[in-house]
């Protein structure tokens, strides 16, 4: 439904979260699931997902990208084995380490970053402030002055993500610009003309085969042989 890039980016995604939840013994993403719990409890608490969509996000990422880029990121991805614990997770909440970890993927992927991380921290600030908005109190009359109380908000997010909001929440942000999803690049239209080009030759070759084999298998059946041989026989007669 979302194109077969980002299709392959989703799945090697959920490798990598299976993996985490092989390793850890618990999946990625349960602070989100434990805001959700806890919020139900509170009366009259609106839960709201403020993140962008993933289909959004994973288009822009792709097309951000170079072939040899994807190249490079779908490898490693297929490839990740390496063992990790909870102590290792311990470790990236330290500020020094995550900030760290994150320049070194602005370092070899600066594209990925940008859509993944720093748009992503212009849409979540825009969000946090859309919901922060002092609401009005309902007035008997019009000519009753208006009156606001402040909303009382709280926002879960990543970690990496805290200093992005920090750093935009003063500003005047637009998030139509990185809403909009890019067309696809000339590698990405070659590419998936190469994969269907791919799928349907084997399903073509596939067909041939086993048609091949049926009708081999039919004539070399005795009363398919006894018809042939008196079809020749009228046929000579």
């Amino acid at each position: 439904q979302n194109g077969v890039m980002s299709g392959l980016m989703q799945m090697l995604l959920l490798k990598v979260s299976a993996h985490i939840t092989e390793q850890l013994g618990m999946a990625p993403g349960g602070e989100f699931r434990e805001a959700f719990k806890e919020a139900s409890k509170v009366p009259f608490c609106k839960f709201h997902l403020g993140d962008r969509p993933i289909p959004v996000t994973f288009k822009r990422a792709i097309a951000a990208l170079s072939f040899w880029q994807k190249v490079k990121l779908g490898w490693g991805l297929c490839f990740l084995s390496d063992p990790i614990s909870k102590d290792d997770v311990e470790k990236c909440k330290q500020k020094d380490l995550l900030e760290q970890m994150m320049a070194e993927m602005i370092g070899e992927f600066p594209d990925l970053h940008r859509t993944i991380v720093s748009e992503r921290d212009i849409y979540l600030t825009y969000m946090l402030k859309q919901a922060a908005k002092q609401i009005e109190l309902p007035r008997a009359s019009e000519t009753e002055p208006r009156k606001y109380i402040p909303a009382v908000v709280v926002g879960v997010v990543g970690m990496g993500h805290v200093p992005g909001i920090e750093k935009n929440w003063n500003s005047d942000l637009n998030i139509q610009e990185i809403m909009s999803v890019p067309p696809p690049s000339a590698s990405s239209k070659i590419f998936k003309f190469v994969i269907k080009a791919t799928v349907f030759g084997l399903m073509g070759y596939g067909c041939y085969r086993i048609g091949q084999r049926t009708v081999q298998f039919i004539l070399s059946m005795p009363a398919a042989q006894s018809y042939l041989q008196k079809l020749t026989e009228i046929r000579s007669q």
